[in-house]
């Protein structure tokens, strides 16, 4: 996402449809919403990623209920083609690019009353209760667009190294997204804020070390997305913005500080950002409820790669107002530890 003098950045209403798929055996091309409803403080988030060329997606819903629930589903359904995001018993449909789009979901959920327990998945899926879930949610855009692809000056694809790659493209919008969910015989009608992003192009979860993804909405007026990702030469690489009043304020620097629980998930998190306009951000966040997801993926015959995940919805205060959004926290996992700990 990022340019220089020699690429530039693209998007188009287009890139919210379907993208051919690239030869390379990881291609990927993914699609995120999050919705958090304040009056409730509730929320959950939706993810389909194709992969095509693997003959699979990955299929993620996960909800927020109240006094710590997490109601949760994944799956690699097959698929075909790169044709539609719809697989699993999830579907998004776009309406009207960069306005309108629409999550629906039919299917099965697990209840978890502990959601770390799924860091065993084996053992979630087969020992929590499983409920009939249908969702229907409509995202209506409330910002700019923010990303795109990084191409070359005259428009062509830069070269990218599939096997160390993340994403070629990826983009982000807040949002406000309102509807109805239902698990078993109990229905939330939904009327909240957050944030949605599309990526597409060659990904492994291992290629990226460790990153913090704070995607943030305190209304309609006031959101954030904070972003800081680590390499392994202990590079760090800070971005994201500010939404106020409909105008993003891309961010410059920011400090971030974590406080962990004793398997190194996420509690709580401080941070002082600047952005390009010179404004200066306090946020503070507490993590309401978090579930640890993974990644394994085998080198050859012996080496597994292992990534986590660790998913918590979490309550932000900035500037005297208080808003929600998630503290997505990546890492690859060696010796049963997080790689980095100082975010």
């Amino acid at each position: 996402m990022l340019s220089n003098a020699h690429t530039k950045l693209r998007l188009d209403p287009q890139d919210e449809y379907m993208h051919t798929p690239e030869s390379a055996e990881n291609y990927n091309e993914s699609m995120y919403f999050n919705v958090f409803d304040f009056q409730q403080k509730i929320g959950g988030w939706f993810r389909l990623g194709n992969r095509p060329n693997e003959g699979y997606a990955e299929m993620s819903v996960c909800l927020y209920l109240p006094h710590g629930q997490v109601a949760f589903m994944y799956a690699r359904p097959k698929i075909a083609d790169n044709s539609a995001f719809d697989a699993g018993g999830l579907r998004f449909t776009v309406v009207e690019p960069f306005h309108h789009l629409k999550v629906q979901y039919v299917g099965e959920v697990i209840l978890l009353n502990e959601p770390h327990k799924m860091q065993n998945p084996a053992e979630a899926f087969a020992q929590n209760p499983r409920f009939e879930c249908a969702i229907d949610l409509d995202f209506e855009g409330i910002s700019p667009m923010y990303g795109g692809e990084t191409v070359n000056l005259d428009g062509s694809p830069i070269d990218i190294i599939p096997e160390k790659t993340f994403a070629r493209a990826h983009y982000e919008q807040h949002t406000r997204g309102r509807g109805t969910w239902r698990i078993g015989n109990k229905t939330y009608p939904i009327d909240g804020f957050g944030l949605r992003d599309k990526s597409w192009g060659p990904r492994y979860w291992q290629a990226i070390h460790w990153y913090r993804w704070l995607p943030i909405c305190f209304g309609e007026d006031f959101g954030m997305m904070v972003s800081v990702i680590g390499s392994e030469d202990q590079a760090v690489q800070m971005g994201g913005m500010v939404l106020q009043n409909g105008q993003y304020d891309l961010i410059q620097t920011c400090t971030m500080t974590s406080e962990w629980d004793e398997n190194y998930y996420q509690t709580a998190l401080t941070a002082q950002i600047t952005t390009e306009s010179g404004r200066q951000y306090a946020l503070s966040g507490k993590v309401l409820s978090l579930i640890p997801l993974r990644n394994r993926r085998k080198i050859g015959l012996r080496q597994e790669l292992h990534t986590r995940i660790t998913e918590g919805m979490t309550e932000y205060e900035c500037a005297g107002r208080i808003g929600y959004g998630m503290s997505e926290y990546l890492d690859q996992i060696i010796d049963n530890r997080p790689v980095h700990l100082a975010f």
